[in-house]
């Protein structure tokens, strides 16, 4: 997500370049110098010159780069390389992938991270595609002239049923409008063998300043880049949006001193959504992660996470939480059937009793990644995820 505007190297940097033992033979003779690797020091038939001395071999030009990604500069179709496509009337995006095998878990259905990852990688393409990419990570040509960024400000994921190894999926995405200074991105995943929709998705994006990295509104040659793309269309309808409350320090669950790696950064230099995926995860207890499968889940963004942050992840369950070993909690058996229809009274007689009613009833937790400071935490993100029991699913979406 960072651009790259200027290459610097340090003046210690080096090239090595490999010579033959007879161009080499004079300096080996003569020199005094070593040569050092990992504090070991020893003689080599090798000539090493300065950066600076062979510029002109050094391929990491931005020119260079350019040719490499050969980003395209006018609206495409079709994609060989990437299997994708322009769809719906010319501004929607749609791209066939296959499951790999390291995108799915031992159960060999793909992981949510894996699924996170593709819809990263289909926006990015679409953006790609339109002819509007810079060599920002998915920033126009206009946002490079105003130094803006995209940033999530809040994700939902709805997974009916998870796809397995060897699989192939189509990935439809589009953009649409979010108030006056934001962009919605929205996904449906679907098989291709079948059309049977797997899973749907919603974002919305605003715009930050890579130098100030404070919020931005958007240029009007940036509205005027976007507002084509725009299609009115919804992989989730959302009336109202949901109320994810902001735990505290008495929340059941909680992991600390979280230290992202170099590994989790993306472009724009700041903890990406998979790594704020996984440390929720860790909070959730092992009973449910055995017995239970991962539906859905709302991400909050409040602020970036940077490599210099200790992070604290937080969990509480929702009420829904009363099923752990086969057992029921016992503040939840005064007022069971308190505040549930007729319909549902006959599900849980016909459905082979209380317990069985409950062992089906999503489990609901609530979330909170904070980054630990002096004086007080900062809200990084705040969560939702929703779990069903594995091997029950809710009917598929409609296509």
């Amino acid at each position: 997500m960072v651009a790259f505007t200027n290459l610097t190297y340090s003046a210690s940097s080096f090239v090595v370049r490999c010579c033959s033992m007879k161009e080499n033979q004079h300096d080996h003779l003569n020199s005094n110098s070593n040569i050092r690797i990992n504090g070991s020091a020893f003689r080599s038939p090798i000539k090493v010159e300065s950066l600076s001395q062979t510029a002109e071999a050094a391929p990491t030009t931005l020119v260079e780069n350019s040719q490499r990604q050969n980003i395209p500069t006018k609206k495409q179709l079709v994609d060989h390389h990437r299997q994708g496509l322009i769809v719906e009337g010319g501004v929607g995006y749609r791209q066939t992938v296959v499951i790999r095998s390291y995108e799915v878990g031992a159960d060999k259905t793909a992981t949510l991270e894996s699924i996170l990852n593709l819809l990263q990688e289909t926006a990015l393409n679409h953006v790609w595609m339109s002819g509007l990419l810079s060599d920002g990570f998915g920033a126009t040509h206009g946002m490079m002239r105003n130094d803006l960024i995209w940033v999530v400000s809040r994700m939902q994921v709805l997974i009916d049923y998870y796809p397995i190894w060897g699989e192939v999926l189509e990935i439809d995405t589009w953009v649409g409008a979010s108030g006056k200074n934001g962009m919605r991105r929205d996904w449906l995943i679907r098989s291709k063998a079948t059309g049977r929709v797997f899973a749907r998705a919603t974002s919305t994006w605003v715009m930050m300043n890579r130098k100030t990295r404070r919020l931005s509104k958007m240029p009007e040659e940036v509205r005027d880049e976007l507002t084509p793309w725009f299609i009115e269309k919804q992989a989730i309808q959302e009336d109202a949006l949901e109320k994810i409350v902001k735990l505290d320090k008495e929340a059941k669950y909680m992991n600390s001193d979280l230290k992202p790696q170099r590994s989790d950064l993306d472009m724009n230099q700041h903890v990406n959504n998979v790594k704020y995926l996984r440390w929720m995860l860790e909070t959730i207890p092992d009973q449910i992660l055995e017995s239970h499968q991962l539906y859905g889940i709302i991400l909050e963004y409040r602020r970036e996470c940077g490599s210099s942050d200790i992070v604290e992840s937080l969990c509480e369950p929702e009420e829904d939480e009363i099923v752990l070993n086969g057992m029921l909690e016992s503040n939840y058996c005064t007022n069971l059937f308190n505040g549930l229809s007729l319909a549902s009274s006959s599900d849980i007689i016909n459905g082979g009793g209380v317990l069985s009613y409950f062992e089906q009833r999503p489990i609901k937790y609530t979330h909170l990644l904070q980054a630990k400071g002096v004086k007080q935490n900062e809200e990084i993100v705040r969560g939702k995820t929703t779990w069903k029991k594995k091997g029950f699913t809710t009917c598929p979406f409609s296509t």
